[in-house]
């Protein structure tokens, strides 16, 4: 069988659009290469990819225009062009990555949902793309004859809000790529003192955006910072690349007065992130809405005690090896970075359950319910929204 999947998501971009979707991307092409590397599997796959220089052993790329790292450009071609291409490939499958297949093609399809926070938050998203997402990612789940979520709670999302038979979704947790591990102290002082970090240092990593709720996060380490307990020489390190909507992060940073003590180190590359979860003291995560939460799971792997919010998919994924508060109660944020600040028993005892469950979490089980589902897609009729046989079949 010949599995194509859409992987045009995957960017080499020195911003956010090289986090999340295309970590996701990289990392579930990548491991599926390895299944067939070691004749696991006897399927064949491809991915489509503009991204020169990707390397995926186990996996045929399919070069297409640099024009698609353009979001309008690989919109118009996912629908217009890629029906053709998947007829000349001999596609049996085909996967769209991120949200969204092609809709005029009968080859039959599989679609990941990441999340629908564009639609349970959409004021948090720009019009023009919460309206894409939304209609676009809808289509697609129907037409789908296996949806993969990677949390209960997208599965869970998907069939309440696009009305999908919940026997099409299988859950397929994101994985942590085996480079997150916890680093030796002596590696780890060096990192801090390459970087000018103190040594002390609370992290946050992801994309500067309103889903996120840096302004809670903020707050609240003002407020600690007032308290008679607090060490204010801790500075708080927020690595990400900017989204949408982040300029009111900047000027609430300056309103509280932190622009000595809070840092913004940009975006940072994948293979360099292990080196900053290992050098912070806690790991936070105030995200009001994830699918997954994978800075969470990266975090724990690495050796960092986490404090997040207990919001739907972070919670998921922390299980009960973090410290989860309430994403918008700033006094219970408060109260837990004073307890944590203060008490490295407890924050020993958080890493160590960390590791524990980010361990459940990897590519290679990724990639192996992914093949059940590309086998159970090509085995069903397509199916509609009521149940019955598609005319298309």
């Amino acid at each position: 069988m010949h599995i194509v999947l859409n992987a045009h998501l995957i960017s080499a971009a020195e911003s956010y659009r090289n986090a999340g979707v295309s970590t996701y991307s990289r990392r579930l092409v990548t491991a599926l290469g390895e299944l067939a590397l070691r004749g696991e599997t006897p399927h064949r796959f491809s991915a489509l990819v503009h991204v020169p220089d990707l390397h995926c052993p186990g996996v045929t790329l399919v070069q297409g225009p640099r024009l698609l790292e353009r979001p309008v450009a690989r919109i118009g071609w996912e629908q217009a062009r890629l029906p053709g291409l998947l007829r000349r490939l001999g596609a049996n499958v085909v996967h769209g990555l991120v949200n969204v297949l092609p809709l005029a093609t009968r080859v039959p399809g599989v679609v990941t949902v990441h999340d629908l926070s564009f639609v349970r938050y959409p004021r948090l998203f720009p019009w023009a793309k919460r309206l894409y997402l939304t209609a676009l990612c809808r289509a697609s789940v129907q037409r789908a004859r296996r949806v993969l979520a990677v949390s209960h709670q997208t599965a869970a999302d998907v069939s309440h809000y696009f009305d999908v038979d919940p026997a099409r979704v299988v859950v397929a947790p994101n994985g942590v790529a085996p480079h997150f591990t916890p680093g030796n102290p002596d590696a780890v002082a060096r990192f801090r003192a390459e970087q000018g970090l103190p040594p002390r240092y609370w992290l946050y990593v992801g994309t500067l955006e309103p889903r996120k709720n840096l302004p809670t996060l903020l707050e609240a380490f003002a407020r600690w910072r007032t308290l008679p307990t607090a060490d204010r020489d801790v500075q708080l390190v927020l690595v990400g690349g900017k989204g949408w909507a982040f300029d009111g992060i900047f000027a609430q940073v300056e309103r509280l007065g932190l622009g000595d003590s809070v840092r913004f180190p940009g975006f940072i590359t994948e293979d360099r992130l292990p080196d900053w979860y290992r050098g912070a003291e806690l790991f936070l995560y105030p995200s009001t809405f994830e699918g997954f939460g994978l800075p969470v799971a990266e975090a724990m792997a690495c050796g960092t005690p986490v404090l997040c919010s207990n919001a739907p998919g972070v919670r998921e994924v922390a299980g009960a090896a973090a410290w989860q508060v309430p994403p918008d109660d700033v006094e219970a944020w408060v109260a837990a970075l004073e307890r944590l600040a203060l008490d490295a028993a407890r924050r020993q005892a958080l890493a160590a359950a960390g590791q524990l469950q980010a361990a459940l979490f990897t590519w290679e089980a990724a990639a192996r319910m992914t093949v059940s589902a590309y086998e159970q897609a090509a085995s069903e009729p397509l199916r509609n929204r009521v149940g019955f046989p598609s005319a298309s079949q």
